[in-house]
């Protein structure tokens, strides 16, 4: 009888925002049963420690402005791996479905006869706005969130879009963004945001080491910059923003109450 081959299949797993007890309890077991784990730069090894000692490990780059294994590349190597037959995992940082391609890399499985599973994760606005200490939405502020990401694939700034972000109930949360929040903040106060709407810049959101900057859209990359932040950083703008523990921005006097 001729040799039975088994194609394994791939999850695509969330790592979240970096620390390992925000991992769900579905992308632990994932790590834990890997056979082959693909992980992005972001990863750390503290959730790397969580895969068996065999696992085949391979980090797969992904870091914005830095040498990165090429998307086609790492497709062509999940399929590989899935068709000797080995459970991969490809472990992405946040959710694999916010900014994390999980769907060209499903596709391309899918079209090839893979069986893929997504599993979620906890992105880095969600882990920056739990670890500051203030909402993504509050009634009478911030009615709803749009996650965006302010650059194109060769690092410009997005042309459409900004539009959306303009409605002062709305909070931002930019992603990719550090290097062009000056012309982004340019962007969103010609489309009627004020200039002193409260801004954040959040790097290594979710992670003991993260820090946070506070300022106004109009001045937070001017403060930025002084930072010389290196790490992911995330961009939270919006009312909410000025309940966070992180923002220090001196608040207006109360009114005086009537005599």
């Amino acid at each position: 009888m001729p040799h039975e081959t088994h194609t394994g299949r791939v999850q695509l797993v969330g790592a979240g925002p970096g620390a390992a007890d925000l991992l769900t309890v579905r992308a632990l077991r994932a790590v834990e049963g890997a056979q082959a784990l693909l992980y992005d730069a972001l990863v750390g090894e503290e959730i790397l420690a969580l895969a068996p000692v065999a696992c085949l490990k391979m980090q797969t780059g992904k870091r914005a402005g830095r040498t990165s294994m090429k998307q086609e590349t790492i497709n062509r190597l999940m399929l590989r791996l899935a068709r000797k037959g080995l459970r991969v995992v490809r472990l992405k940082g946040g959710d694999p479905s916010i900014f994390g391609r999980v769907g060209e890399e499903a596709a391309f499985l899918d079209a090839h006869g893979v069986e893929t599973e997504i599993v979620p994760g906890v992105t880095a606005a969600c882990a920056a706005a739990a670890q500051f200490g203030f909402p993504l939405t509050h009634r009478g502020e911030a009615r709803r969130v749009v996650f965006a990401t302010a650059t194109t694939r060769d690092g410009a700034l997005t042309e459409s879009g900004w539009a959306a972000a303009g409605d002062p109930q709305t909070t931002l949360a930019l992603y990719m963004g550090r290097d062009q929040l000056a012309a982004a903040a340019d962007r969103l106060i010609s489309h009627g945001r004020a200039s002193t709407t409260p801004a954040l810049a959040i790097e290594n959101a979710g992670r003991p080491d993260a820090r946070a900057v506070s300022g106004t859209l109009e001045d937070l990359a001017a403060s930025l910059a002084s930072q010389a932040f290196d790490g992911p950083v995330v961009l939270l703008i919006g009312e909410v923003v000025a309940r966070s523990s992180a923002f220090t921005l001196q608040a207006p006097p109360l009114a005086a109450e009537a005599m």
